[in-house]
């Protein structure tokens, strides 16, 4: 059976990655969240005879090394895909660098968009390196955002959402690490974009100045949008194109950002 680790899985896109792989009968599908008791959707998915729904927060190295070992109990020791999931845009996401509240503030957010960003990829992709190992696809996902792609930033004037932008090109890097060190192991470490999904992330602002700020990002969205881009798209839609692209890459692609058409259109 094949075995899959949905890191943060308890809504939006990791839950669906959940529904969606748990369709298949023959996927044993493993879903991490920090608070799972919280979480009615994925534990009315747990009911699936295989899904099995984990306590681990992506930031905690104990939590997720007990995961992994139950995990292996489960597997035998293997596991075939790590989906990293986890993500946060951060409080001040409609602040440009030099208009936070206060210093202080920008330190706080990018210290804590850091931590779940950037070590809430790197932290499990260790803890289930192992498992990997001896697993048959050896495949890691990890989910980034076309705001990280520095030449569409340049070319739309993005401003906003810094500390999600930043610490998703170190995500970007830190997967690029992955694939050198195992470049001739067999393993794909593939970091890809959603595209702009209907997720409580993208919910729109309360304040009226950040109202305007989204349409001004919806302005520029436009002038890089596909003839066919209509809008948001639902999370049903973006993980089933996710999965298509997952499905196609091999060894060859390891290292690269892709978005959810397997290119670099974004939207």
């Amino acid at each position: 059976m094949p075995s899959y680790v949905v890191a943060g899985a308890s809504r939006g896109i990791g839950l669906e990655f959940v529904s969606q792989l748990s369709s298949k009968s023959d996927n044993v599908v493993f879903a991490l969240a920090r608070n799972p008791y919280g979480a009615k959707d994925l534990l009315a998915l747990g009911s699936r005879a295989n899904v099995h729904v984990l306590k681990a927060d992506i930031t905690d190295p104990a939590a997720l090394k007990a995961a992994a070992d139950t995990v292996a109990k489960v597997t035998g020791g293997a596991l075939d895909v790590l989906i990293n999931n986890g993500a946060i845009m951060g409080e001040l996401k409609w602040a440009a660098l030099d208009d936070f509240p206060s210093e202080d503030a920008l330190v706080a957010e990018f210290r804590t968009v850091f931590d779940t960003n950037v070590l809430g990829a790197i932290l499990p992709t260790n803890a289930f390196l192992p498992l990997l190992k001896k697993g048959a696809v050896k495949k890691v996902l990890t989910l980034s955002t076309g705001l990280a792609d520095p030449a569409t930033v340049l070319h739309l004037g993005h401003k906003y959402a810094t500390a999600y932008s930043i610490t998703k090109v170190g995500v970007e890097m830190a997967n690029i690490k992955y694939a050198v060190k195992y470049k001739d192991a067999g393993f794909t470490f593939l970091t890809i974009s959603p595209g702009l999904v209907k997720t409580d992330m993208n919910s729109l602002p309360e304040k009226p100045e950040d109202l305007a700020k989204v349409q001004e990002v919806f302005g520029q969205f436009a002038t890089v949008a596909p003839p066919n881009f209509t809008g948001p798209i639902s999370p049903e839609e973006s993980v089933s194109a996710m999965l298509a692209v997952l499905e196609k890459v091999t060894p060859e692609d390891s290292g690269k950002f892709l978005s959810h058409h397997g290119d670099r259109n974004w939207l």
